[in-house]
């Protein structure tokens, strides 16, 4: 609502100051028709030239609202102010009218054309007195000018205030795109607890289980294959053989159990899938194609590493969206022994030099805050770019990585387990 109240107020601001340029092109031009017939002027020829000026002044006000050709506007008050001239031949009176083309040369021409356009008309303020009455007054040399520089200044002051105002636009539009981008990182942030949460939910379960129930089995197991060799009586002997293959049984069954729980085998772990909505939403909303590169060995990650890696990500996209004028990006993340190191390389324009790069007042600190957050890890940050050649981040942090596969290690415990209580029972 405050945006559209803004773009509304400058809105209505704008058409205002038109509506009351052309009352005053009207004013002005009836005013010094009536006071050119007053002063002696033929009034047909008062009349005619009044009609062509205020015709022309029309035409070009509708043209300019319609299509908004700054080229065409500038030639259009050049020939107004041609007309404007031929008024002065019918009468000094019409000079007034020299108001409304300074106004005009402020809003249309470079600051440099407009002073030089502003005192050429001025000084055909001051000869045509002099050619119609042979002489003019101080107060008309002194008024022309003051009108003349008074004119200019409010055209150009407008000018001042139109662009502040487009400029307030267009940072209240970055912050919003700053405020969704925050909001859809708190969204993929919490995704990214839940479902950390959830793996270690599973992964407390999947140990509990082994730790108690899968023991309990193996120990039956275990004894009942101690005491088959140990009785003589034939029933107890093959009831003990059925409850050793139970035994069995229920301990592949745990197993399976304990696999399907264990996340470290998960294919689609939490940080892959929120990078791959990223680069979803980036597809949805550009012309940018992403990729998403996995290393087969990636282990599991801690918390903390994949929040800073899903920050870097965010932010080196929001970059791509905004900067690089790419048509593709490629996401990969890489296991390397001990660190984890993700590149995100896109083929845009890329720039000269990063480290120089020009900070605006509301953007520009992107590639500062992942560095600083790499850096608070315990990692690096590697930017590598030249013009027309892309760019390419390299994030690295260091890892701690769970066991490559959780199933292996504990059929390996288990059967260590196993081992153990066989010997001790021989």
């Amino acid at each position: 609502m405050q945006k559209g109240e803004t773009v509304g107020t400058r809105g209505w601001t704008v058409r205002t100051m038109e509506i009351g340029q052309h009352a005053m092109a009207l004013a002005l031009t009836v005013i010094s028709c009536i006071r050119a017939i007053g002063g002696g002027a033929g009034p047909l020829a008062a009349i005619a030239v009044s009609f062509v000026f205020l015709a022309w002044y029309a035409l070009g006000a509708v043209r300019a609202a319609r299509s908004g050709a700054i080229v065409l506007a500038k030639w259009w008050l050049l020939v107004l102010a041609a007309a404007w001239l031929c008024t002065l031949l019918v009468s000094a009176e019409f000079i007034w009218i020299a108001f409304v083309l300074w106004l005009l040369a402020g809003h249309l021409f470079s600051m440099r054309i407009a002073v030089v356009f502003t005192a050429l008309t001025y000084i055909a303020t001051v000869a045509a007195p002099l050619a119609h009455y042979g002489e003019v007054g101080t107060a008309s040399i002194i008024g022309s000018l003051i009108g003349a520089v008074f004119a200019l200044g409010l055209s150009r002051g407008y000018i001042e205030l139109l662009r502040e105002g487009r400029r307030r636009e267009e940072l209240l539009q970055s912050l919003e795109l700053a405020h969704q981008n925050l909001l859809d990182l708190q969204d993929e942030l919490a995704l990214t607890q839940r479902h950390a949460g959830e793996i270690q939910e599973r992964t407390r379960v999947s140990r509990d289980i082994h730790d108690t129930i899968a023991q309990e089995i193996s120990s039956i197991r275990l004894i009942a294959h101690a005491e088959v060799d140990r009785t003589a009586d034939e029933h107890a002997s093959q009831v003990l053989r059925q409850v050793e293959d139970l035994a069995a049984q229920s301990s592949r069954d745990v197993r399976r159990i304990i696999a399907a729980l264990a996340p470290a085998e998960l294919e689609d772990g939490a940080l892959t899938a929120a990078i791959r909505r990223l680069l979803t939403r980036l597809e949805d909303d550009t012309s940018i194609s992403g990729r998403v590169e996995v290393d087969e060995t990636l282990p599991s990650l801690p918390a903390e590493v994949e929040v800073a890696l899903l920050r870097t990500a965010q932010s080196a996209l929001a970059n791509v969206r905004q900067h690089s004028q790419a048509s593709r990006v490629v996401v990969s993340l890489m296991d390397l022994d001990g660190s984890i190191r993700m590149d995100i390389v896109d083929d845009g324009v890329g720039m000269a030099d990063p480290g120089s790069r020009q900070r605006e007042s509301e953007s520009g600190f992107g590639l500062d805050f992942i560095g600083s957050r790499m850096r608070e890890l315990g990692g690096e940050l590697v930017i590598e770019t030249t013009p027309g050649s892309g760019f390419a981040i390299s994030a690295t942090l260091p890892n701690n990585p769970t066991p490559a596969s959780r199933q292996d290690d504990l059929g390996e415990a288990e059967d260590g387990t196993a081992q153990g209580q066989q010997g001790d029972s021989a």
